[in-house]
């Protein structure tokens, strides 16, 4: 029996902005390209190019070789093969027409999905970049139209870049519906090597109707004021509300990478109120308890993590492995996650260090540049933790991160994200156990969505 590969793809040229999708039907066995089609389609968010892709590959294999077809999908959007292949939930309610659409259309197939990096998604790659430089001439794609310029994966609207911030460079972006969608007019459609020899091509109407823009993913879209506290949530995606880019105040633009930050529980040296950094105290059975009601409540809807990572510090491992446990999750050890370096102060309380070391505590507490004897200054940590904090939205781009670490860092990326001074950490107050997260998109905003949440605790 003949076995096919769809591989499809798509973008965004500003997120939403100018998008297009590319899809390409080939032979399992030898790789030739039976079918190509790509389209434009007005201002879209790259969720919504990619299913459409997604969609034209499925059409396109349909119309090819009929119901009942086994092919292979693939896809450099782990959104939308995870979607699809039913481990992601879809809680964008924007999306949930087009992946119900895309389901249909596999349903008729025997599908498995795939996802595969975006360096060997080029041929889906260029058809939509060809798309969408046709139509920002004013033209139909047409087959064997030009590559494009660029990637499509962008963040600024009609500047063809690589993928600048944590994506990095890759492929175009794209999704769209093929001829006879309903979300759009009928598009190009090329099929090679048919038995005439010639390409076949479905007429198309340059212009589509434009879909509504769809706010891409947020993970507190489903999250109530009970399971992590907002006074307002102002970029959950049920308003598209407008504002320059990078501010907070305007709808997620693409899927989070989202990083919940625990506090570790309560140590011996916490009850006492003394300096712990680099010391290793265990928890208490207090602080145990603290760290079995995060893992409850993190084991619940609509958390569902995929990643935990600790500080190397016992009090932070300890608490890590409370909540990987309830998960079925291991603990990955982050180096970088580690508290500050106190140096002498450490296992002090404040009133002994303001006795001992007064004009050094003034200047610490004035300065972020200044460094506790023997210890580390503010600005030296925070440089590792934003380093690691950069490593960590890279490696798991798109997915819900549970970060186990101390005050000192979880300040220090609540900080950044905030574009805020370091000074800012003298003005943060945070509790033991105590949940805060930020959602950092690829687009550039990084939102922070909720800050000392100890609800679970009470």
């Amino acid at each position: 029996m003949t076995s096919f590969v769809i591989e499809a793809d798509g973008g965004s040229r500003g997120n939403p902005g100018p998008a297009g999708y590319g899809a390409v039907v080939k032979d399992a066995a030898d790789g030739q390209v039976l079918v190509e089609t790509a389209e434009a389609i007005g201002a879209q968010t790259n969720n919504v190019a990619e299913y459409r892709g997604l969609i034209a590959g499925l059409q396109s294999l349909l119309a090819l070789a009929g119901d009942g077809a086994v092919v292979e999908v693939r896809m450099d959007s782990k959104l939308v093969v995870e979607q699809m292949a039913g481990r992601w939930k879809i809680k964008n309610e924007g999306l949930r027409p087009l992946a119900l659409e895309a389901g249909a259309l596999a349903r008729r197939l025997r599908v498995t999905w795939q996802w595969i990096p975006r360096e060997k998604n080029k041929d889906a790659d260029r058809l939509a970049n060809e798309a969408m430089d046709a139509a920002a001439k004013g033209r139909p794609w047409q087959p064997g139209g030009s590559a494009g310029t660029g990637s499509a994966r962008t963040g600024a609207a009609g500047t063809g870049s690589t993928g600048a911030g944590p994506r990095g460079t890759g492929a175009a972006r794209a999704g769209s519906a093929a001829a006879g969608s309903p979300l759009t007019g009928p598009s190009e459609t090329r099929e090679v090597g048919l038995s005439d020899a010639s390409a076949a091509e479905a007429s198309g109407s340059p212009a589509t109707a434009a879909a509504p823009l769809v706010a891409q993913d947020s993970l507190l879209d489903l999250i109530d004021a009970d399971a992590v506290s907002s006074d307002q949530d102002v970029s959950s995606g049920q308003a598209a509300v407008s504002g320059t880019a990078g501010t907070g105040w305007r709808a997620p633009t693409t899927v989070a990478t989202s990083l919940l930050l625990l506090r570790h529980g309560e140590t011996p040296l916490s009850v006492e109120r003394r300096f712990s950094g680099l010391g290793d105290p265990e928890l208490t059975p207090n602080g145990i308890a603290q760290a079995e009601a995060a893992a409850a409540r993190l084991s619940r809807e609509p958390y569902d993590i995929q990643v935990v990572v600790s500080s190397p510090l016992k009090r932070a491992r300890a608490t890590a492995e409370i909540v990987a446990a309830r998960l079925g999750l291991e603990v990955i050890v982050e180096e970088g996650l580690r508290e500050a370096d106190f140096g002498d102060w450490e296992g002090h309380t404040f009133t002994e260090i303001q006795r001992r070391w007064p004009d050094a505590l003034a200047a610490w507490l004035a300065d972020p540049s200044a460094a506790p004897p023997g210890g580390e200054s503010f600005g030296v940590a925070a440089r590792r933790v934003q380093a690691t904090g950069d490593r960590l939205v890279e490696r798991y781009e798109g997915r819900t991160v549970l970060a186990v670490s101390h005050v000192t860092p979880i300040k220090m990326l609540l900080q950044s994200a905030l574009l805020a001074p370091l000074a800012a950490l003298y003005r943060m107050h945070l509790d033991l156990a105590a949940l805060s997260l930020i959602e950092y998109y690829a687009d550039g905003p990084a939102v922070v969505k909720a800050f000392n949440d100890t609800s679970h605790l009470r």
